[in-house]
This record gives structure tokens, C-alpha cells and sequence, in this order.
């Protein structure tokens, strides 16, 4: 995606001044509000005033009632002492909202430009923006009014601010040049613009959304709604924190991806839509329409035709070990990155496995349903202990070589087979025969990756060539095991116990059937896909993709993708970065830096690494950059995507 970013000092010299409420806009909370929570917790006698405040601060917000009523009744409800204040203020610096924090240093870079304005007071406002460099003359604030005991007992009624419509009156006193653009969330911000005293105004919504505020913004072009206030600097021609606003990406997260990828997406500014279940081709298409960032797991099945049609898809993250589900070759050519997470399910697979192998081979599940039916079978006939048994794996991935060493913590002797050279742990033995491991092996475990190739990759002839008795299980990918073979291969006792936790074909969701022709087998465990459904796992999973997926958002990285010439990144700190994937053809670089040099552009770090098909290019630059430069930069031949960053 090209995101067209210009400095300042190209496009807007003038900025407009802009004028941000500090309640729910500067800071995540109202502060009445939280200094009534600080004053009920030190005396519980107080609780009920809580409530009284909350509803005051939102009849006031919404323009219910008169603000300056509200304000004077929250005062003398409240009467703070000058303590009291102090740890309010304590607590308002950890309560930013999350947009002003990033943006930290355009408040420094822009001295005077940024200012606060509230119904609030001083006496708490200065000391929170007062970390951003806002100094007290550019904050417009009541304040409050203190006895000889240092207790709060009014305000000076003299501060329009006071009064109804006392920003309006406020914010008309300031003697600024150029555009004056109001930031709030309340009745009382949208107020400064009806009443003329700002020429734009933006309904934040990134804490807390107000109906009436959000209707009259509708239908008029000097109003708007701001989910963050990098929307806000990017409108108004700012550099911010980051070059495009984050509230206006959207991320469509499905399949019960865990909370903590939510959580992680949206803490860091994303639109963030989740689906319960997976969805099919026509509607994953559908619901793909304006979509930026997708994260899907093993059920949903992203096609060419899916690819093709995803409009602003710009990266993919497999909440899974595999991607088999993810058509690659589609998503290289169309320049969109593919991450997944490879290893922080193991331990969970490898715990499966290993108490899957003690139940079969004690004949646990049968012995279980014979009790639920009342029946009790104490006998130790067909109960084995896995000490002393070969356990032979296939596939000595992740999994399948810690799996090896837990196994050997068993007392079992491991034998593997891979087609791929590796490093055998502990005394795990290779074989280079697949028919030779399944001959000696009392235990076969499958840890293959899902290919097209593996499938049916176990069926009558492999059956048959092992060992009478044997325990087979299977929790990697479900096409690679014939399931009418392995059934006639439990029904003829070739097999012991098994146990299934993937099949060929798997309900969508959890409110669809199951069917299988294993179901009703002897000594046979099926799951329903369980392997790394632990909550450990799924967190793990969520964090270690979310994070490949915003280290590419936000940094242009592409550690761990799959599809992508691998670039580690730090992060963009007083430089632009430009972002460039490209087929791998000749003369890309060169193209590049002539444009560089074409437009006087300081080169401060510089990035090739290709592919056999893509090539990524990243540059750093230290100083602004026009408009043209971004559109000749996206003309270079063979450009898939070109994005910049700041």
C-alpha cells in the first residue's frame, strides 16, 4: 500500500493550532471521575459519590444539563485536599491515551502549536502535559478555589471556562495566526466550532463515544470523527508518530484468534473486526473488502481468487504452524507478506502426544468408556508400560525433535525418520527408510508438514508394514492419513490404540457435525483439532504472530515471514523509511537511488535483499520528502507495494 506522507516544510508551513480537550481526549479518563474513585477507596463511606460524579461528568460531556452546574455540584461533592490532588495527578499520567502517547515528540516539535483546553483545573492539568513540554500558558483551565485547611471548595467563577459556552468564549481570546482546529469528545468541544471560534472539528472517539457529538459531525466538511489523534496529524498536515493513521487500517482477525492479539492490534491503534468461526471462499472475499492486515488459522482457506480480490490486503498471519491453508505463490505476487508461528505450540503438541501414548498403551480409553456403561474391567491384560517401547517419529521438525527428547525422559528408545538432514537430540536415531522405522517401531507419531504431496502419505501398505500391535497417532495435518485404511487396520488388530486429533475434513465451526469412519473404534482417542489449543499455546501463538505482523506494519520487517526476503528492522526514529517490494528484475536499486538523488534526499541507511522472485528495498532518509518523490518511487518498473514510514 503507498501511502503519500509529505513533511511540513513542503506542504503546510501554516499549521493549524490545535486545540485538544484534556477529559477523554488528552487523557483515557475524565479526571472528576477518577479523583471521586482515588477519594472513595481511602474512605468507603464515600462510594456513593462515585456514582453522583459519573453521572454529572456524562450529562455535562453529552449537554443534558448546564456544564457549569454540573462542574460547581462535582466540586462540592468532591472538596479534594491539595493531597488528594497530587496522587490524581499521579494517576493521570498513567492514564494517556494511547495516540497522544506515541506522538510524544510532535508536542516538543511544535511549541505552542498544540494546546489544552478544559473545564477542568489547572491545578491538575499543568503537571500531566507539562511531560509533553506544553507549558502552563498554552493550557486554558478553571481553578479551583482552596480554604485555610488546603481543602477544595470552589472555583473562580470569574474563569469563563466556568460558565456555559466558556470554551467558546476562551478559545475566541487566544490571538493565533492562521486555522484554529478544535480535538474533543464532548458537546462543550463541538461547541468552540458552532460557535465560530475554530475553523475545523474533530469528534475523538478513541476513549469514549458521545451519540449527539458524533451525529452533528455528520454531513459537514469542517467536521469529522477521529478515532486517534494520528488521524488528526495526518489530516492536518502534522508529522506524526507515524505516517498513516492506524485507527483507519483494518485488521479482520478469525477463527477465535486469542484476545491478546486483539488486545495488541488495538492497543497499538488498529481497527480491529473478529469472526467467531472460519469463512468460506465467497464470504472470506467478501468480508475481505478494505481489509489491510488478516489473521486467519488452520480452517480458512485464503485462495488465489481470494488474494486476487482483497483489495488493500497487505499482510497475513497464520495463528498456526502451517500455511498450507494460504495460497503463497498468490500473495508473493501481489506483494502481500505472510507470517505465521511456528514454534510456540510445540510443547503443547509434544504434551499431547506423550500422554496419548501412555493412554493407549494402558488401553485407558476403552477401560473409560466401560466404566461410564458401569462396567468394571480391573485387569492389567493388554497394559503395557512405555519404558523400554520404540517410539519412532515421523517428521523431526519442532515438534517432533523435542518430542524426542521427552519421549527418552520416558525411558522409550527413539528412532525418526525426515527427508531433510537433521540434528538428532539426545539418542534419537535416524533412519533413512520410512519402511524400516515402521517394521521396528512399537509407537508411530506423525509430525509432517501439510503439503500436497504428503497426502496419503499412510494408508494400506504402510499399515501393513508395521509391527503387529502397534500405537498410531496423528496430530499434524488430517489429509496425510487414508482414514478408511487406518479403520480396517484397527478392526483387523494391526493397530492397538490410536489416536486422531486432525481429519480430511473438519467441521468449519464448533456448532457444525462431525463425521468419521474411526468413530466407534476400539482403543481409539479423537479429538477435535486440540493439539496446541492449550491457552498457553494460543497466547503464545497470538503474541508471536502479532508481533511479526506489527513489526512489518510498523518497521517494515520481515523476520520470520515466509513469503518474504527476510530484513530485521529497528525501529524509525528521527528518519523516514521508505519501503519498496519489487519483482526481482534489473535496475530496480538503480532506479531508486536516482530518484534519491534526483530530489537531494540524504541517504541514511540502505537495505537490499532479495528472493529468486521479490526484491525489498528499504531507506532510510533524514530529512522531508515532496510528493513527487513518493509517486516516482511508486513508478519505478516491477514496484509491487511501496509504503513510507515516519
Amino acid at each position: 500500500m503507498g501511502v503519500s506522507v509529505m513533511n511540513a516544510s513542503f506542504n503546510q508551513p501554516n499549521l493549524a493550532t490545535l486545540v485538544l480537550d484534556f477529559d477523554s481526549t488528552f487523557t483515557q479518563v475524565e479526571a472528576l471521575d477518577i479523583l471521586a474513585e482515588l477519594l472513595s477507596a481511602a474512605d468507603p463511606a464515600r462510594a456513593a459519590d462515585v456514582e453522583q460524579i459519573r453521572t454529572l461528568t456524562d450529562q455535562a460531556m453529552s449537554g443534558e444539563i448546564s456544564f457549569s452546574d454540573a462542574l460547581q455540584r462535582r466540586v462540592r461533592i468532591l472538596k479534594p485536599t491539595r493531597d488528594d490532588i497530587a496522587s490524581l495527578v499521579e494517576v493521570l499520567k498513567t492514564k494517556i491515551s494511547a495516540s497522544i502517547e506515541r506522538n510524544r515528540a510532535v508536542f516538543n516539535e511544535h511549541p505552542g502549536k498544540i494546546r489544552i483546553i478544559s473545564g477542568g483545573f489547572h491545578d491538575f492539568i499543568d503537571p500531566v502535559v507539562a511531560e509533553f513540554g506544553i507549558a502552563p500558558e498554552y493550557v486554558l483551565a478553571n481553578r479551583l478555589t482552596w480554604n485555610e485547611e488546603g481543602v477544595a471548595i470552589g472555583l473562580d467563577l470569574t474563569n469563563p471556562l466556568s460558565q456555559d459556552g466558556g470554551k467558546i468564549v476562551a478559545v475566541r481570546g487566544l490571538t493565533l495566526d492562521g486555522d484554529v482546529v478544535m480535538v474533543g469528545d464532548g458537546w462543550t468541544d463541538y461547541e468552540v466550532y458552532k460557535g465560530g471560534a475554530a475553523e475545523r472539528f474533530y469528534a475523538f472517539t478513541e476513549n469514549v463515544t458521545r451519540p449527539k457529538v458524533i451525529a452533528a459531525t455528520e454531513g459537514c466538511d469542517a467536521t469529522q470523527v477521529a478515532a486517534s489523534f494520528d488521524e488528526v496529524l495526518h489530516t492536518e498536515g502534522y508529522q506524526g508518530r507515524y505516517s498513516f493513521p492506524r485507527s483507519k487500517l483494518k485488521v479482520l482477525l478469525l477463527e477465535n484468534i486469542h484476545p491478546e492479539a486483539v488486545r495488541r492490534f488495538r492497543e497499538e491503534g488498529y481497527d480491529v473486526t473478529t469472526v467467531k468461526g472460519a469463512l468460506d471462499e465467497d464470504d472470506l472475499i467478501q468480508a475481505l473488502q478494505g481489509v489491510h492486515i488478516l489473521g486467519l488459522r488452520s480452517k480458512t482457506n485464503l485462495t488465489a481468487k481470494a488474494v486476487e480480490a482483497a483489495d488493500k490486503l497487505m499482510a497475513v498471519g497464520a495463528f498456526c504452524i502451517g500455511t498450507n491453508q494460504i495460497d503463497l505463490k498468490a500473495c508473493s505476487q501481489k506483494g502481500i507478506a505472510v507470517f505465521n508461528a511456528p514454534y510456540s505450540n510445540t510443547r503443547s503438541v509434544v504434551e499431547m502426544v506423550i500422554g496419548l501414548i501412555v493412554m493407549l498403551t494402558r488401553n485407558i480409553p476403552d477401560k473409560s468408556v466401560g466404566m461410564h456403561k458401569g462396567k468394571w474391567d480391573k485387569s492389567a491384560t493388554g497394559a503395557h508400560e512405555v519404558r523400554g517401547k520404540t517410539l519412532g517419529i515421523i517428521g523431526y521438525g519442532a515438534i517432533g525433535s523435542q518430542l524426542s527428547i521427552l519421549a527418552e525422559a520416558f525411558g522409550m528408545r527413539v528412532i525418526y525418520y525426515d527427508l531433510a538432514e537433521k540434528l538428532s537430540l539426545g539418542n534419537a536415531r535416524r533412519y533413512r527408510s520410512l519402511d524400516a522405522l515402521l517394521a521396528e517401531a512399537d509407537v508411530i507419531s506423525l509430525h509432517v508438514d501439510g503439503r500436497a504431496e504428503n497426502k496419503n502419505l499412510f494408508g494400506a501398505q504402510q499399515f501393513a508394514r508395521m509391527k503387529d500391535g502397534v500405537i498410531f497417532i496423528n496430530l499434524s495435518r488430517g489429509h496425510i492419513v487414508d482414514i478408511e485404511a487406518l479403520a480396517a487396520a484397527i478392526d483387523s488388530g494391526k493397530i492397538y490404540g490410536s489416536a486422531i486429533d486432525v481429519f480430511p475434513e473438519e467441521p468449519r465451526t464448533n456448532d457444525d457435525p462431525f463425521e468419521s469412519a474411526l468413530m466407534g473404534r476400539r482403543n481409539t482417542v479423537l479429538s477435535p483439532h486440540i493439539g496446541g489449543s492449550t491457552e498457553e499455546a494460543q497466547e503464545a501463538i497470538a503474541e508471536f504472530a502479532s508481533e511479526r505482523l506489527l513489526g512489518f506494519l510498523n518497521r517494515g520487517d520481515t523476520t520470520f515471514s515466509v513469503n518474504m526476503p527476510h530484513v530485521q528492522l529497528s525501529e524509525v526514529e528521527g528518519r523516514h523509511r521508505f519501503l519498496h517490494l519489487h519483482r526481482n528484475v534489473p535496475g530496480v536499486l538503480a532506479a531508486i537511488n536516482q530518484i534519491m538523488a534526483k530530489y537531494e534526499l540524504n541517504v541514511l541507511a540502505q537495505h537490499l535483499k532479495t528472493t529468486e522472485n521479490l526484491g525489498y528495498v528499504i531507506v532510510d532518509i533524514d530529512k522531508g520528502y515532496p510528493k513527487e518523490a513518493l509517486e516516482d518511487l511508486k513508478a519505478v518498473n516491477g514496484t509491487l507495494r511501496f509504503r513510507s514510514l515516519v
